[in-house]
């Protein structure tokens, strides 16, 4: 299981979604890896450099060995981050087919609410991937001042971690 935290910023509400995923995820028992995108920058894909940098390079190693994977992102203009559409584009087919998916998200308001599907469609058209039919979708207003995991927030995860780890039917 990869857990692919694509914000790049310091105070960001996906990277705590991200943490949390692998939280419950450890606690299920399941081995997963953090990628975090600020640890690994990925140049632009198509550029020169993309193919024979050393973050693509070990950002592929650690895909290569899921078979899920979680994908935190930040809702930006009605789409997920460039970072995470670059990871798409570096990682291809060749490593993100077949795999299956699911999406946390994290956004200013409830407006960009199915954003999230143009990413789902190119991962499940172009990749042949397959898309976990849930997702998590937080906005301040599920933030209290204990941190990202309300009530109803930590119910959402759970649904969606138990639809990756065992599939709708187990829940």
């Amino acid at each position: 299981m990869g857990v692919i935290a694509t914000s790049l910023g310091s105070d960001s509400r996906s990277q705590e979604l991200a943490a949390e995923a692998m939280r419950r995820l450890k606690v299920r028992g399941v081995s997963a890896t953090l990628i975090d995108l600020r640890h690994h920058p990925l140049p632009l894909a198509g550029s020169d450099e993309s193919w024979g940098n050393p973050s693509v390079a070990k950002v592929r190693e650690l895909v290569g060995e899921t078979t899920h994977l979680i994908f935190a992102v930040p809702i930006y203009n009605f789409d997920v981050n460039s970072a995470a559409k670059t990871f798409i584009e570096l990682m291809g087919e060749d490593l993100l087919g077949g795999k299956t998916v699911a999406f946390l998200c994290a956004a200013g308001g409830q407006g960009s609410y199915m954003s999230i599907l143009s990413f789902a469609n190119s991962l499940m058209l172009d990749f042949r991937c397959w898309i976990v039919p849930r997702f998590v979708y937080v906005t301040t207003d599920f933030v209290d001042e204990k941190g990202i995991v309300t009530p109803e927030i930590d119910r959402r995860l759970d649904g969606l971690i138990s639809d990756l780890v065992n599939g709708p039917a187990h829940r």
